[in-house]
C-alpha cells in the first residue's frame, strides 16, 4: 500500500519544449496510476524581460500572477496530472556562495508558499517528491511539503553540466545523503551516485514510442535519390566536429540533416559552406515523425569524454522506433544495443559505418530496431521506476496481501 496520496515533480525542466524530456515523460506515465503535480520551470525576472523582448517563450503573465490565481493547468482530464506555474524568482545562479545562499532562502519560500496552496486546492496533503536534477532547490525543500520520502532523478553529471556546475555540485553531494533513493538515467551515473547515496538504481530513459513510430505509416516506397542521414536533438559542444565535418567532406552523395537548436557556433561556421548539410529549426514533438520518415539512417557523432560517459541519450530509441538504422561513437556504456546500433570511434570508420547503415534496409532488421525501441518505451520505464518506490519503506508499505 502506498505511503502517499500524490507525485510532486519539482525541476528545471519546462513542461512544454521542442523535444522530449526524460522528466515529463516520467510524470505523464506515472500519472496514469498516479496524480501528479508538475512545477513548471522556476522563470526568473531575467527570463520575463527576455520573454518581453520575444527572444524566447516565457509565460509572462502567469509567472507575474497576471492571469489565473493559481496558475493551475489540467494537462490532460483522463490522466491526473497538473501543471503549476510559480511565481517569478530572482535570477541568483551568478552569485557567488554567499549572497546565492542568501536570496536562495527567498526564492524556496517563494516557491514552497505557492505550491502549498496548490497543494490544498487539490487536496494533496502527503505527497511523493521526485526531484528532477534540481538539488540547489531540493536541499532546502525538504520536509517543507509534509512529503512521505523524496528521489533524486538524475540524468546529467551535474559538475560538469555548465548551466548547473557553479552551485549545483556542491549542493547535490548533501541532497544526496539526505534523499531517500536516487534515480539515475544512466549507468554510469549509477555508479558515480552510489559512492555517496547507496540506495542509487538506473532506470534508463525511455521513448515515446507510439509517436515515433508514426514514421514508418509515413515513410515513402521511393525516397529521394540522394539519402538523409539525420542528427536530432541540441547541436552542442557534444558533438564531434571534426568527425561529422570529415564524413561531410567524403560522402557528398549524402544529405546530412541536423535538426535542432544550434548552441555551438562553430558548427553552422564549419558545416554551412557544405551543399550536403541542411539546418532545420526545431520542431514540436508530434512534427518530427514526418522528418524522421524521410531520413535513410541517423547518427549520435558526440566527442567521447567525462561528460558524454554519462549520457544514456534520448535519441537514440526515438531513431530506432521510427526503424532507422544509427550510427554512434561510443561515447558510452551503450551495449543494450549490441547487433542493432553500429559504433565507430574514428572520422574513418564513421563514414563506413555509415554507408554500411544506408544499406541496411532489411525488413527483419527494421523490425529488429522498433521491437528495441518497444521495448525500452515510457511506459516500461515508469513500471520500473514503480518497483523502486516500492523499496521505499517511508513511501511504500507491504501487506502479506499485495505481493510486491
Amino acid at each position: 500500500m502506498t505511503n502517499f496520496d500524490s507525485i510532486i515533480c519539482i525541476g528545471q525542466t519546462p513542461w512544454k519544449g521542442d523535444f522530449q524530456k526524460a522528466i515529463v515523460q516520467l510524470a505523464t506515465e506515472l500519472s496514469v496510476r498516479h496524480r501528479v503535480l508538475y512545477v513548471d520551470y522556476q522563470y526568473t525576472i531575467k527570463d520575463l524581460l527576455s520573454g518581453m523582448t520575444g527572444s524566447r517563450d516565457v509565460p509572462i503573465r502567469e509567472s507575474l500572477r497576471l492571469s489565473t490565481p493559481t496558475q493551475l493547468k489540467t494537462i490532460d482530464h483522463d490522466k491526473a496530472v497538473y501543471v503549476w506555474t510559480p511565481p517569478a524568482m530572482i535570477p541568483i545562479n551568478w552569485l557567488p556562495p554567499k549572497p546565492h545562499d542568501f536570496f536562495l532562502q527567498w526564492n524556496v519560500a517563494r516557491l514552497v508558499k505557492g505550491l502549498r496552496n496548490v497543494m490544498r486546492q487539490l487536496n494533496m496533503t502527503r505527497p511523493l517528491i521526485i526531484n528532477g536534477l534540481n538539488p540547489v532547490f531540493g536541499l532546502p525543500m525538504l520536509k517543507q511539503l509534509n512529503e512521505c520520502a523524496t528521489i533524486y532523478y538524475c540524468f546529467d553529471e551535474i559538475t560538469i553540466a555548465k548551466w548547473m556546475n557553479r552551485h549545483g555540485g556542491r549542493y547535490e553531494r548533501l541532497y544526496l545523503e539526505r534523499v531517500d533513493a536516487v534515480v539515475t538515467t544512466s549507468e554510469t551515473l549509477r555508479i558515480a551516485k552510489a559512492s555517496v547515496q547507496p540506495n542509487t538504481y538506473c532506470v534508463k530513459n525511455g521513448v515515446n514510442f507510439a509517436l515515433f513510430n508514426q514514421a514508418r505509416s509515413l515513410v515513402q516506397p521511393h525516397k529521394a535519390t540522394k539519402p538523409i542521414v539525420g542528427y536530432l536533438g541540441t547541436a552542442d559542444d557534444r558533438l564531434n566536429l571534426d568527425l561529422i565535418e570529415y564524413c561531410v567532406r567524403v560522402m557528398p552523395d549524402v544529405t546530412f540533416q541536423f535538426i535542432g537548436e544550434v548552441h555551438e557556433p562553430s558548427i553552422t561556421q564549419r558545416l554551412s559552406t557544405y551543399a550536403n548539410v541542411v539546418f532545420t529549426p526545431p520542431h514540436q514533438p508530434a512534427g518530427l515523425p514526418p522528418l524522421l520518415a524521410q531520413m535513410s539512417a541517423a547518427m549520435i557523432p558526440f566527442v567521447c569524454n567525462e561528460h558524454t560517459y554519462t549520457i544514456y541519450p534520448l535519441k537514440i530509441n526515438e531513431y530506432l522506433a521510427a526503424g532507422l538504422p544509427v550510427v554512434s561513437t561510443p561515447f558510452s556504456l551503450l551495449d543494450d544495443f549490441n547487433g542493432v546500433v553500429e559504433l565507430a570511434d574514428t572520422p574513418d570508420k564513421f563514414s563506413q559505418a555509415i554507408r554500411s547503415a544506408l544499406a541496411d534496409t532489411s525488413a527483419q532488421r527494421i523490425e529488429n530496431r522498433i521491437a528495441m525501441a518497444h521495448n525500452n518505451s515510457w511506459e516500461k520505464r515508469a513500471v520500473e521506476f514503480e518497483d523502486i518506490i516500492k523499496k521505499i519503506p517511508s513511501a511504500f508499505t507491504r501487506t502479506p496481501t499485495q505481493p510486491v
